[in-house]
């Protein structure tokens, strides 16, 4: 399923004439390595969640340098619950292990995409592409033209 994903990304990518650039690398656990074998500082990283809000998950995407504020998504979505998807969870809806969640909703995958204002404070966006081995480093405008997601304020 990784190499699929991997695949579907870079099909994407190519079919919306997005230049990018594909690094194959070691294997990477943390946001930090990742940053780390890419050469890149942590914050040009797009951290991929998996929430259950309410009763539906999404996507959000934050920088790798924040981390999610869970009661602005609360009041945003005016929720009293929500909470980050089971290792399960992710690998059933995703058939992705944690730390490969690439940033897209459509046509990646089918879940709404949101994405927070530290991204847009950087001129380029990279992350792990459906594996812990490939990252994809583009442009930030050119990434939020083509995933189309909601812009909102979600991290701290």
């Amino acid at each position: 399923m990784q190499e699929k994903i991997f695949e579907q990304i870079k099909n994407f990518l190519e079919k919306e004439s997005v230049e990018y650039k594909h690094i194959h690398h070691e294997p990477t656990y943390t946001s930090e390595e990742s940053a780390r074998v890419r050469g890149e500082d942590i914050s040009i990283g797009g951290k991929a969640m998996l929430v259950k809000v309410g009763e539906k998950f999404h996507l959000f995407v934050l920088s790798a340098a924040l981390r999610i504020d869970s009661e602005k998504i609360r009041e945003h979505f005016f929720v009293k619950k929500l909470r980050f998807a089971t290792q399960d969870e992710l690998v059933e809806k995703t058939g992705l292990e944690p730390g490969c969640i690439p940033p897209f909703g459509k046509p990646i995958f089918s879940f709404e995409l949101f994405v927070d204002n530290s991204i847009l404070k950087n001129e380029k966006i990279a992350f792990n592409a459906g594996s812990l081995q490939d990252s994809i480093i583009m442009s930030v405008s050119e990434y939020i033209r083509v995933a189309k997601p909601k812009i909102m304020d979600f991290s701290k």
